[in-house]
């Protein structure tokens, strides 16, 4: 293919990946369950660990699904049209970019990890089990969100080290993106405070000072 139709097309489906990346799961779901704006509760951030707080299990995991498959279309057309690795990256990027500042919620989004997950599902299906596995245990053992999505993003490199070669600096990227969207979870980590999964938020002690909204998982 033309380098020229190949920086064409990857424009376009990283332009689509972002539109598709801008529709937040948390807000059209918790909308069609008659259910509070997960933005005006809670930890004010539209993702699944704060719709599992405030609205349960069911409602949580439909919007996990959502993250992870609203890429889905414009990765499979990248694929489709046999893209190179960094060209499929881009458009997964444009995804991550989408769901991390959507451009018509004031570019104030989620932490991109399950949107993540859904990526390099469509890209490097194994890289993204063993991340999800490692998710899944530690959000087990240690009840939070932020160490299972911190771990998941630093192991995500070494995993495509050994499994997809050609998508390191890819899965690299995504990455940064990731870790840099938990500073506040990171911040909050280093002096004990961040909640756990199983708790409410209404815990006064995990409220930020002077009424400062800070972003969680």
């Amino acid at each position: 293919m033309p380098l020229f139709d190949i920086v064409f097309l990857t424009t376009a489906l990283m332009g689509l990946g972002y539109l598709c990346g801008a529709c937040l799961g948390a807000l059209w779901l918790c909308r069609l369950a008659g259910v509070g704006d997960p933005r005006l509760d809670g930890s004010h951030n539209p993702g699944f660990s704060n719709v599992l707080r405030l609205h349960g299990k069911r409602l949580a995991a439909a919007t996990l699904a959502f993250d992870a498959a609203k890429g889905v279309p414009a990765l499979w057309l990248a694929k489709s049209c046999d893209l190179p690795t960094w060209a499929q990256g881009l458009v997964g990027f444009g995804v991550l970019l989408g769901h991390s500042y959507p451009l018509w919620h004031r570019f104030r989004g989620g932490k991109s990890v399950a949107s993540a997950f859904g990526v390099l599902l469509v890209l490097t299906p194994l890289v993204a089990l063993v991340c999800a596995a490692c998710w899944v245990v530690l959000a087990w053992r240690v009840h939070t969100a932020a160490v299972a999505s911190l771990a998941s993003a630093a192991l995500a490199p070494l995993a495509s080290v050994w499994l997809a070669r050609d998508y390191v600096w890819v899965i690299i990227a995504f990455a940064v993106l990731v870790l840099v969207r938990h500073v506040w979870n990171i911040q909050r980590l280093g002096r004990g405070v961040e909640p756990r999964l199983d708790e409410r938020h209404d815990d006064e002690r995990h409220k930020p000072p002077g009424g400062i909204r800070t972003p969680e998982e």
